[in-house]
């Protein structure tokens, strides 16, 4: 009995126990996995992962116990590409694909499953984007032949046309210029009238702008007063509350 114990010491000792020298039937990994080793002969390691192909420091049992077995990653057909992230201007694509059959065992690992390219947003509505807006206080007259027209009172010809509201996000310094132009300041949210006259049933101001997008506006009568805001939104047949803005 005790001789029995000592030959079966020393062949595990020397490797020649199957599975001594390497021992992948339990494990196989994909790709690079430094954790997917066993002790190999001389008690080196050697590794199970199929990156150890390229590294030369398979298990002697590797290609049996896991190149027979291996099943690579298998995909479906490419979705389609998704609208361009930006209406206006430069944006990005993106599609993307599922895994039908993942890898098991050392196969080969899946492919890139998303895809994303540039795109140029073309909405009907990016020439309004475009525009910059001109602003003054609404104690200036949009007819010039009645300066003197208290603020808020309209015109015989003019009808009440829109209001757009604005969350100012750059304001550059030569608005200081002014006492109104002064009270226009960074994240401030400020109302701008546009108003309407009977040739036009529907007004369109210049600059108003599109919801949740940056654009600019200029101070018509300050040098050098400008800056950009995001429209918050428009409100039909309104007059904004004091101090307000109009659009010139």
């Amino acid at each position: 009995m005790q001789g029995l114990l000592l030959c079966g010491g020393w062949l595990l000792a020397t490797g020649y126990l199957v599975g001594a020298a390497g021992g992948c039937w339990h494990q196989c990994c994909p790709g690079r996995n430094n954790a997917c080793w066993a002790p190999g002969a001389h008690r080196a390691r050697c590794y199970c992962d199929s990156y150890c192909e390229r590294t030369g420091d398979c298990c002697e049992d590797y290609h049996a116990a896991c190149r027979r077995a291996a099943v690579g990653c298998a995909v479906g057909p490419w979705g389609p590409w998704s609208g361009c992230s930006s209406l206006c201007g430069v944006g990005s694509k993106a599609r993307s694909r599922q895994v039908t059959v993942p890898p098991r065992h050392g196969g080969e690992p899946c492919p890139d499953l998303k895809q994303r390219r540039g795109c140029l947003g073309e909405h009907p509505t990016c020439g309004t984007a475009k525009e910059v807006a001109k602003i003054l206080p609404d104690s200036f007259s949009r007819d010039f032949r009645d300066p003197w027209r208290r603020a808020g009172e309209l015109l015989p010809e003019e009808t009440a046309g829109y209001c757009g509201y604005f969350r100012l996000t750059q304001v550059r310094p030569p608005c200081r210029g002014q006492a109104w132009s002064r009270q226009l300041h960074r994240d401030k949210r400020v109302c701008v009238e546009c108003r309407g006259d009977t040739s036009h049933r529907r007004p369109h101001c210049t600059g108003h702008g599109l919801q949740g997008a940056r654009t600019f506006w200029v101070a018509a009568s300050v040098a050098g007063c400008q800056g950009s805001w995001v429209q918050e939104g428009l409100q039909e047949g309104c007059a904004c509350p004091p101090p307000a803005l109009i659009f010139v």
